[in-house]
């Protein structure tokens, strides 16, 4: 019995550091969560801003009499796709990695004609283990600076245009609050339907507060038309590469927060079991030996 209690007792000790260690990492998760959650949410007015500067732009471009077109707003045929995996760098964040690769099974079978360029380890080590054509990965502090974001979307927007692949497409974590966090893929380039993409930007990140306004006026364009949208269209999907990975690492430190938080109540209710198991063994065993005392004492006087 003393070893059963022994046993139990290192148990209790084990699972109590076990839940400190969780809960001073729920508290760094908690900090990063915050300012991670301010900064993608700051960065959506200049998103959308910028969607409405363009998609302005691209209708006056298509009512005004110039020829002009920009290789990243012409579709063109997709025999490969460019798909850019955002995903953590660390683990214990719950299941946000395997909800995400789950989802791009789904959508992108093994098979597809595709290329591959992961920001963030766990992303690369997926695809690089279900044997998918991985051309480059990249890394990306907490902070996502966008002087970080650029030389990744100058790395693809080079390989676009060379024709390597006919697409750039995101998959990634997409923030909605510290609870949620879903699963997403959208098409950046080509730069086609941008009045549709655009209003369903505004309805999930506005909140109703923003609507872009249709504008049919003719517009001039001053020098030319080159001039002022050559660019344009890169700026914007910088840009939104920049969003989607504020966005990514929102939901990084909002899932690790709650699978802490998480394991850090799991870890004071087991204590709590074990701790009510202890003392029930060791009343066992002092009862026990109280029974087995008196069993003595009776034997001598008999």
């Amino acid at each position: 019995m003393a070893k059963g209690l022994r046993e139990i007792k290192n148990r209790i000790r084990s699972v109590t550091n076990t839940g400190q260690i969780t809960h001073a990492m729920e508290l760094v998760a908690s900090s990063k969560m915050k300012r991670a959650q301010d900064a993608a949410i700051a960065g959506r007015p200049y998103a959308l801003l910028l969607a409405r500067i363009l998609g302005t732009a691209l209708r006056g471009l298509t009512l005004s009499d110039t020829d002009f077109v920009h290789p990243l707003v012409q579709a063109r045929a997709v025999k490969t796709r460019g798909i850019v995996v955002i995903s953590t760098d660390k683990g214990l964040c719950g299941g946000l990695n395997s909800n995400l690769f789950r989802f791009l099974n789904k959508e992108i079978p093994a098979g597809t004609p595709a290329k591959f360029f992961t920001v963030g380890k766990k992303a690369t080590q997926f695809v690089a283990r279900s044997h998918r054509d991985l051309v480059a990965d990249f890394y990306v502090s907490d902070r996502v600076n966008f002087s970080e974001v650029r030389p990744i979307g100058d790395y693809l927007l080079r390989e676009y245009l060379a024709g390597t692949i006919d697409s750039i497409e995101l998959v990634l974590s997409q923030f909605k609050n510290t609870m949620v966090q879903l699963p997403t893929i959208s098409q950046l380039v080509p730069i086609i339907d941008i009045e549709k993409k655009m209003q369903e930007q505004v309805a999930a990140h506005s909140g109703g507060r923003f609507a872009l306004v249709e504008d049919d006026r003719e517009m001039n364009f001053a020098p030319d038309a080159k001039t002022i949208l050559e660019g344009l269209p890169a700026l914007f999907f910088k840009q939104s590469l920049h969003q989607a990975i504020l966005e990514a690492k929102a939901s990084e430190q909002s899932a690790r927060m709650v699978a802490m938080k998480a394991a850090t109540d799991n870890a004071k209710n087991l204590v709590d079991s074990l701790s009510l198991e202890y003392n029930k063994a060791r009343q066992a065993a002092i009862t026990n030996e109280i029974n087995e005392l008196a069993a003595s004492n009776a034997g001598g006087n008999a």
